[in-house]
């Protein structure tokens, strides 16, 4: 039977998501709970997407084939006991056969933060210590050039010349909450490290090193070497996925 998990994770101690030779990731860690609740079946998760290492979720997805007889109350029970505790099930859902994690995904929302106050130690994995001002309203000029569908290879980390890097965003925002600017991405998809090269660029503009219209140039260039450096990986969460 299929079952549809959310999970959340904190991402600080790991690899990122996706399986690697002797590294820690979250999936290694949810394959090992699966196969114990499987009758030590190998069992594999399908997700949503992968997160890089350092990076956390609120709500990520992925689907797994249980071979045993177990309701989905005692299945997250059964997982979470099984998970170490920066990993948690929050539900389990039986789905079709046919349903998949990745490939239905309708669109995905990603938020970063960055505090542009005193450098907390306390919060050092879980938001970007920037720790200087930033020009908030002019970075809200330039994430508006990111909405709509366009061809994001400049801000895509694999640059590969056959790679569809055509993605439509949705939504944006870009909020002061104190001293913290958290900035948020809804979309049908997203390239690797593409969130983070966006807030790098961004981040540019903060600094007023550019201006917000250079934002659409880089944009329109297709060029990865135009957009500058990629932000840190603990400022990032991926919030929520749509099917």
């Amino acid at each position: 039977m299929r079952y549809l998990i959310k999970f959340s994770y904190d991402g600080s101690a790991y690899y990122g998501f996706q399986t690697q030779k002797e590294k820690e990731t979250i999936q290694e860690k949810l394959e090992e709970a699966l196969t114990k609740v499987n009758n030590n079946k190998k069992t594999a998760i399908i997700a949503t997407g992968r997160t890089d290492k350092g990076v956390h979720a609120v709500a990520q997805y992925g689907h797994a084939d249980i071979d045993v007889k177990i309701t989905e109350v005692k299945l997250k029970r059964a997982l979470n006991s099984n998970l170490p505790n920066d990993i948690h099930i929050i539900e389990t859902k039986v789905v079709d056969d046919n349903f998949h994690a990745r490939y239905q995904v309708k669109r995905k929302t990603y938020k970063y933060i960055i505090n542009t106050g005193e450098y907390n130690p306390l919060e050092r994995n879980y938001v970007f210590q920037y720790n200087y001002s930033l020009n908030v309203e002019e970075m809200k000029k330039a994430i508006e050039y990111f909405k709509g569908q366009h061809d994001f290879r400049a801000f895509a980390t694999d640059n590969k010349e056959k790679e569809n890097c055509i993605r439509t965003i949705t939504k944006v925002s870009i909020k002061k909450e104190k001293e913290k600017i958290i900035i948020t991405f809804q979309g049908d998809g997203f390239l690797r490290y593409q969130v983070r090269n966006m807030v790098g660029i961004l981040l540019r503009v903060g600094q007023e090193k550019i201006s917000p219209e250079t934002v659409e140039k880089i944009l329109e260039s297709k060029d990865r070497t135009k957009s500058g450096k990629t932000a840190p990986a603990e400022g990032l969460y991926l919030v929520d996925v749509k099917y």
